[in-house]
């Protein structure tokens, strides 16, 4: 199911900026058993992005729409996209404030089991992230950074780790990436650049209010990630995986299972 300005199609004007610039933002939300998971951070995320852009939106005739598809739907993943809509050629968004939005319902992914039991193998990737922090924290349809880098690797790696140009770990490409070493737990900062993942956020809520345990947002380096006791990915459909192994270039870091990721695996 599709839907376009609240009426089910799959097309749009050649002229829609989303298009043309990609002039907007994106979210997915996990839909289990009817249930929006984590929607208000979500749409938090969402307007804080469109605030960023500049982008309006009838957030009422938005939230209608969203209820309309999660009517129609048990499990399933929805992805809500918001272009500042059609314009001329030219950069200039002077005058446009017709946002387009766009609705649509998919199948949740098939995971192997094995990636929330046992954990998954990631690996370095050659794409960095620029720095700009205007543009850091929310998901704006830019996404080439992301492609490119996914585009580097297959089996048997399952996630690619993307650092910036300053050599610091920044997140994965679909994915936050935390580390445990001697019990303190760390995630790299996102200030210049990277999203904030909504899970992300809930996992550090649950670290700070349930397991007594607070993470820290701080500059990581790869050094830091071969040199944890483990490491775990987290994203909203996804929701906490282990990391089993890291591979960069010729070397390889293996990790043990811990009882923090167990406990937020229960809990998210």
């Amino acid at each position: 199911m599709i839907l376009v300005n609240g009426k089910q199609s799959s097309t749009l004007p050649v002229t829609d900026r989303g298009l043309q610039y990609g002039d907007g933002v994106w979210e997915t939300i996990l839909i289990q058993h009817g249930k929006l998971m984590l929607l208000a951070a979500h749409l938090d995320r969402l307007l804080l992005g469109l605030s960023c852009l500049g982008i309006r939106i009838n957030y009422d005739q938005l939230c209608d729409e969203i209820e309309q598809i999660r009517q129609r739907s048990d499990n399933h993943i929805l992805k809500i996209i918001i272009t500042r809509g059609s314009g001329g050629r030219g950069y200039n968004p002077a005058g446009l404030d017709q946002s387009t939005r766009i609705l649509s319902l998919h199948p949740v992914p098939e995971f192997s089991e094995n990636y929330h039991d046992v954990g998954i193998n990631l690996t370095l990737c050659q794409t960095r992230l620029a720095h700009n922090p205007q543009l850091a924290g929310f998901k704006h349809l830019n996404r080439l950074e992301q492609v490119m880098a996914r585009s580097e690797f297959a089996e048997p790696f399952q996630e690619g780790l993307l650092l910036d140009y300053a050599d610091h770990v920044i997140e994965g490409t679909m994915s936050n990436i935390f580390l445990i070493k001697d019990n303190q737990i760390t995630t790299p900062s996102l200030d210049n650049c990277g999203i904030r993942g909504v899970m992300q956020a809930y996992v550090m809520q649950i670290l700070e209010n349930e397991a007594d345990c607070v993470a820290f947002s701080e500059n990581i380096t790869v050094a830091d990630v071969q040199n944890a006791d483990a490491v775990f990915v987290t994203n909203s459909v996804i929701g906490v995986w282990p990391v089993k192994s890291f591979s960069v270039e010729s070397h390889k870091t293996c990790y043990s299972s811990h009882s923090i990721i167990k406990k937020l695996q229960l809990s998210v």
